[in-house]
């Protein structure tokens, strides 16, 4: 997608829709520079920034935000991912300082808070409600990633949102000065480029030579359709799912399955498996392949229905990748990155998306400082640095935790280790945040 100015002047530059209302606020002012940038939604970075809106003089940098690009407005929701749990501190906070606290909780769900681990027998062996729910900063509600992103496209005019632009290029012009190349032939010149372009960053390359390592563990995204789930045959699994998430481990695979705010359950069927491992052809075929994955192991009928009875219209391959756990990179003038493009990890610590969206908002409320209080072209950049660094803290405390998980997922007694991992985060927290609040 490209953001643009409009026709009197008004700076309006996006990246991830979120900090978009509140830096209207701190910025409304005239003027008659225009900047152009772009803005997509991919990997779960949804929510990652918007820079500048409306700006005080003609020497207001241009900011060009990018991530992955192309998506149309109304995309099919079972091809966007499942579904978010929202940290207080972190995704909530995002939202909560761009006054959309009254959308989330009027979208979001509670009651997706229940999570149950069990083994490959369907045997439940610990499970969690919606304890301290009463307390708003304990609560991790959910949401659908296809609910959140219309309300952050709600969020913006529709006019600052333009899609079909993919870049395929990004290169320096200079110190200060960047070019994009996108996919329809436009080009972009900017003063600060933001990538927030996940796990594949175009971006990257101008601050860090760092390439996504694979984790050893591939598999697949699928998921039962709303209709299907209420059907009578299904009642086992539907109970066994319950209104949040299930993780169903043994023999080295997973199979985790949450239920979506439309009624869908969505499953991630993953296991140990090499790198060019690939779905058949057929969703039949499919189906074939992950029933005799986990069926020739003792996973129980009603599990199995997960794979058995999944939407032929809702199956991704889902290789899972990460960065170098401490990747950093020094500040390179005019660029800096967000969310995956930054700190790519594996989905096992639950925490990406939200410190995707913190990012954003840090970020964007780091260049309000800045180009609002008048400040040099120097001053920016350190506060674009200071920030980088505050990123690469959190982020490495969140990537040794996910590592961590993934290899307690994956091995004979998975199941036991998870809960007593679960259990520890439920005491003191996810890392570098307080119990409950991640």
């Amino acid at each position: 997608m490209l953001t643009e100015g409009t026709e009197d002047g008004a700076m309006q530059e996006n990246s991830l829709l979120q900090v978009y209302r509140s830096i209207c606020a701190k910025l409304r002012t005239d003027s008659d520079s225009l900047a152009t940038g772009t803005l997509s939604l991919s990997h779960g970075d949804l929510f990652n920034m918007v820079h500048q809106v409306e700006a005080s003089c003609k020497t207001t940098p241009r900011i060009a935000i990018v991530d992955g690009g192309g998506t149309p407005p109304e995309p099919i929701s079972v091809y966007l991912g499942g579904t978010l749990d929202l940290g207080w501190t972190s995704g909530q906070r995002a939202l909560r300082e761009n006054g959309l606290q009254e959308e989330v909780d009027k979208h979001s769900r509670p009651e997706g808070q229940e999570m149950k681990i069990g083994n490959a027998e369907g045997n439940i062996i610990f499970s969690r409600g919606r304890e301290g729910a009463a307390d708003p900063e304990k609560k991790r509600p959910e949401i659908d990633r296809s609910v959140l992103r219309k309300l952050l496209l709600d969020a913006v005019p529709s006019e600052s949102v333009k899609w079909g632009h993919p870049l395929t290029s990004a290169r320096a012009l200079g110190p200060d000065k960047h070019e994009l190349t996108f996919s329809n032939g436009a080009t972009v010149q900017c003063d600060i480029l933001v990538g927030a372009d996940g796990a594949n960053s175009r971006v990257q390359p101008l601050v860090s030579p760092a390439t996504p390592i694979y984790s050893g563990i591939t598999g697949a995204e699928i998921s039962i359709a709303p209709e299907i789930v209420a059907q009578d045959d299904l009642k086992a699994i539907r109970e066994l799912v319950g209104q949040g998430s299930l993780f169903s481990l043994g023999s080295n695979k997973f199979l985790g399955a949450q239920m979506n705010g439309d009624g869908r359950i969505r499953t991630y069927a993953w296991f140990r498996g090499p790198e060019d491992w690939r779905l058949p052809q057929t969703p039949n075929e499919v189906r074939r392949v992950l029933f005799d994955t986990y069926a020739p192991e003792g996973w129980s009928p009603t599990l199995l229905q997960l794979i058995e009875r999944c939407d032929d219209a809702a199956i991704c391959l889902r290789p899972l990748y990460y960065l170098p756990v401490a990747h950093t990179w020094e500040h390179v003038r005019g660029v800096t990155l967000v969310g995956d493009a930054a700190h790519l990890m594996t989905p096992f610590a639950g925490g990406a998306a939200n410190i995707g969206m913190l990012d954003g908002l840090e970020l964007g409320l780091a260049l309000v400082d800045a180009i609002a209080g008048g400040k040099t072209d120097e001053e920016r950049e350190a506060a674009i640095a200071a920030f980088e660094k505050t990123m690469f803290e959190r982020a490495e405390k969140m990537a040794v935790f996910a590592n961590a998980n993934m290899e307690a997922f994956f091995r004979p007694d998975a199941a036991k280790a998870i809960v007593e991992r679960a259990k520890a985060v439920i005491k003191e927290g996810m890392p570098g945040h307080k119990a409950n609040a991640a």
